[in-house]
């Protein structure tokens, strides 16, 4: 008789490969759970060959953290700890991705300059649905721009993410053009998904990426595709069965976007 694990597996790729046959336009998937990310499982379980019929556009986190992950325009980047960002292979492998096909519904053009906290305001005057769910693409110049990226995680059993807050290393540019890539997602997809705004950056020669921590912009070209559904598929895996999704993590979470614990 097969495992449960092994039956977990099967009927995970055979759900997979049959929903991927009917994927939508303005939906999202959700390839893993956030809050079980930001727990601990950092394992990968699923490639990024299986996920690029599903979009062109999100954004994640490589096998063992090992850095940040970008989609843009049907390519997988990944920025590591060093700074280095590259094309990811997709025979590689990931355990959390959102992604969708990026269609922008309304384009907007501002001067700015902008810091973060005057971005989000500005979207949150934009986005007026509070329970609409938002693909963001912004092209922008970027008069400075400071993102971040985990080292590789290998010793188990794996901490929290925002217990590594420590590890994480910084970047910083300035006078650099490039592109925001990005959600804002309502308060009752928490849990699978990272709520609020998330966005993970690249430059334009496609050397510089990871979190978004801070920015000043300017210039921007902003692409807001409006989302109508989304479909999650958990981690097919033993650990995740077992793993505590009752427990409050939504102080991590901030914790982790921004950085730094409040």
């Amino acid at each position: 008789m097969a495992s449960r694990s092994t039956l977990l597996i099967l009927c995970y790729f055979l759900s997979n490969h049959l929903f991927a046959q009917t994927s939508k336009p303005n939906h999202l998937y959700t390839f893993g759970h956030a809050s079980a990310f930001i727990g601990g499982l950092y394992d990968a379980h699923i490639s990024y060959e299986q996920i690029k019929p599903y979009g062109n556009f999100g954004l994640g986190a490589p096998d063992k953290l090992d850095g940040e992950i970008v989609i843009f325009n049907n390519k997988f980047y990944q920025t590591q700890s060093s700074g280095k960002t590259f094309e990811v292979k997709y025979t590689e492998k990931t355990p959390f991705v959102i992604i969708n096909n990026f269609k922008s519904d309304q384009n907007i053009n501002k001067t700015g300059p902008f810091t973060k906290s005057q971005l989000f305001q500005f979207l949150d005057s934009v986005l007026t649905k509070k329970n609409g769910m938002y693909a963001i693409h912004i092209k922008a110049k970027f008069a400075f721009i400071k993102t971040r990226a985990f080292p590789t995680i290998t010793q188990k059993p794996y901490p929290p993410l925002a217990q590594l807050l420590p590890l994480q290393h910084f970047f910083a540019s300035q006078d650099i053009e490039g592109d925001l890539i990005g959600y804002r997602l309502p308060s009752y997809m928490e849990g699978a998904n990272i709520t609020g705004y998330h966005f993970h950056f690249l430059s334009n020669d496609k050397t510089k990426g990871g979190h978004l921590i801070d920015v000043i912009l300017n210039n921007m070209t902003i692409e807001i595709d409006e989302l109508d559904g989304f479909s999650v598929f958990p981690p097919p895996t033993e650990a995740f069965q077992k793993f505590d999704l009752e427990k409050d993590r939504s102080s991590e979470v901030k914790a982790v976007e921004l950085g730094k614990k409040n």
